[in-house]
């Protein structure tokens, strides 16, 4: 990297931290929030579920417009939103108008998260992929590591609206921050590159693609489980303080984020499916574990297994996404493809588990989320050719010239 790319690396670095911190202080609280003003499972699956919906209604049209019209407008747009919808959740005051927040967040999150990820991406050296996005995707860790521990500090002490008006702050402060710092428009590498977009076909039927997309759709199906329903299943059988909740959700996400700078570096020295693949199985025993877990300490244990997982196998999954971004020329789409992935596996994961709360019983969501995850291993093993996978050379992609 030059020394602008450098500085534009810090400042979608920071941007990221700021907005997530503030994400991170509020989602956890949501739960238990939503329950305590009379939602059942189901609607608490749909808080977290609508937001995925909205997310991927709205992703493939902001992927793909980035590529073609610039990263910078996008994040701003997606900062600015967030601060927003921070307000706005502020003045809520039922279940209904919480699920309509969550709505309109989703449509901010698909316009400012792939379009981040993409724009750290077009200025990734090669060779260096894993190692990058590692870095980068520590600002997301360390933001939702450290937004629930703060936010149940914030509601012990305070309450809930104050946690609200913090998102709020952090999210202004990302927008200011990108609006001066970030070069502009004109200046940036996919704006002055652009050419006739990837088919979305091709995209959508690319084994290493299909593979990639398999996993992440996994992955954050157990996210959705352990984020929407851990804090209920914690609060159920423990009766926990929301400081304590909070530590809980942080110490999976901290030692995720801790693990992808030096497995970010391990990544670009070592076949990047292996690490995929065994992240993945960590990933799953540690999800299928909360349900033995009668203690906060076995818990936490737990949390820490699913994050070490997440942390091996998410900065080798980027770096393999960078690779094939620059080989498809088109970083904004295939990035959104895989936050499409990701906004799915929430849904999946936090609408499945409210299924299981209202019929059966909560504890066996965790067994289900490990299932997915095991399947999602095999599928990007499958789907994406193994430990072979990727190896240095650069296919031509159809294009598409509507």
């Amino acid at each position: 990297m030059n020394s602008q790319e450098i500085k534009t690396f810090c400042i979608l670095f920071f941007a990221v931290l700021t907005a997530l911190t503030g994400v991170g202080i509020v989602v956890p609280l949501l739960p238990v929030y939503a329950r305590d003003i009379g939602a059942s499972g189901f609607y608490i699956g749909m808080i977290f579920g609508i937001f995925s919906i909205s997310r991927t209604a709205f992703i493939p049209y902001f992927g793909r417009s980035s590529d073609r019209r610039g990263r910078k407008p996008f994040i701003l747009g997606g900062l600015l939103g967030y601060a927003a919808v921070a307000l706005a959740l502020y003045h809520t005051t039922n279940v209904t108008m919480l699920i309509s927040i969550r709505f309109v967040q989703g449509i901010f999150s698909a316009m400012m998260m792939p379009v981040l990820q993409a724009y750290v991406g077009d200025i990734t050296p090669d060779g260096r992929e894993g190692l990058t996005m590692g870095i980068f995707n520590l600002a997301t860790f360390v933001g939702l590591g450290m937004g629930p521990l703060l936010g149940g500090v914030i509601s012990d002490h305070w309450n809930l609206q104050t946690a609200f008006a913090s998102m709020g702050a952090l999210a202004l402060a990302g927008f200011l921050l990108s609006l001066l710092g970030l070069p502009p428009t004109k200046h940036e590498k996919a704006f002055r590159n652009y050419t006739a977009p990837t088919a979305w076909r091709y995209l959508l039927g690319h084994r290493d693609i299909l593979g990639l997309f398999t996993f992440r759709l996994a992955y954050t199906t157990c996210i959705g489980v352990i984020w929407g329903f851990l804090p209920i299943f914690a609060d159920q059988s423990l009766h926990l303080s929301r400081s304590a909740i909070g530590a809980l959700i942080m110490t999976g996400v901290m030692v995720s984020g801790i693990m992808h700078v030096p497995m970010g570096y391990l990544a670009d020295r070592v076949p990047k499916p292996l690490m995929v693949a065994a992240g993945g199985i960590l990933a799953g025993t540690g999800v299928l574990t909360f349900i033995w877990s009668q203690t906060l300490n076995g818990m936490l244990m737990s949390s820490g297994l699913f994050g070490l997982g997440g942390g091996i196998a998410m900065p080798a999954l980027m770096g393999m996404a960078v690779i094939k971004g620059a080989q498809v020329g088109a970083m904004g789409a295939l990035m959104a493809l895989l936050t499409l992935g990701h906004s799915l596996g929430m849904m999946t994961g936090a609408l499945m588990a409210g299924v299981f709360m209202d019929q059966l019983q909560l504890k066996w969501a965790f067994p289900f989320a490990a299932a997915v995850m095991l399947l999602g291993v095999v599928g990007f093993w499958c789907w994406s050719g193994g430990a072979s996978a990727f190896p240095d050379t650069h296919d031509h992609p159809a294009t598409d010239h509507r």
